[in-house]
């Protein structure tokens, strides 16, 4: 899975969503991508898994990039653990995405296989999302 090398901390807050993405909200490497139209977290487990069917289209032809990386560690207490006793273990991390963030490009292929490519990677994330083109 992803994750980062070092932390400067190793648990942090959730923080909370006020903005719509001002960075990382325009195509800067292929003519298709995939946009959020909601804020949320990203697994990384997630982003493997849209990895895995994006490598598998574009084996052939083509190209993709992931545009967002899982640098939020989450944590989470065991179950039937009682209040108090600190803050819980980090369970994963998550990429904590705004809406209007292009999350994956791809290029070099026809756009009714790149549709159907991104209906797939859609199927895979938690966020309502759109294609855009270039």
């Amino acid at each position: 899975m992803l994750a980062p090398k070092k932390q400067k901390f190793r648990k942090q807050f959730r923080g909370v969503w006020k903005k719509i993405a001002t960075s990382g909200d325009k195509l800067n490497f292929g003519t298709f991508g995939l946009k959020t139209m909601d804020a949320g977290w990203i697994k990384d487990r997630q982003i493997e898994a849209v990895r895995v069917v994006l490598a598998r289209a574009t084996r052939k032809e083509g190209k993709f990039w992931i545009r967002i990386f899982p640098d939020r560690p989450y944590s989470k207490k065991p179950p039937e653990v009682t209040m108090g006793a600190g803050k819980g273990d980090i369970a994963y991390f998550v990429a904590a995405v705004s809406p209007g963030r292009v999350l994956f490009e791809i290029d070099g292929l026809d756009e009714a296989t790149v549709k159907k490519v991104m209906k797939n990677v859609t199927a895979k994330l938690s966020l309502a999302t759109k294609i855009v083109k270039k």
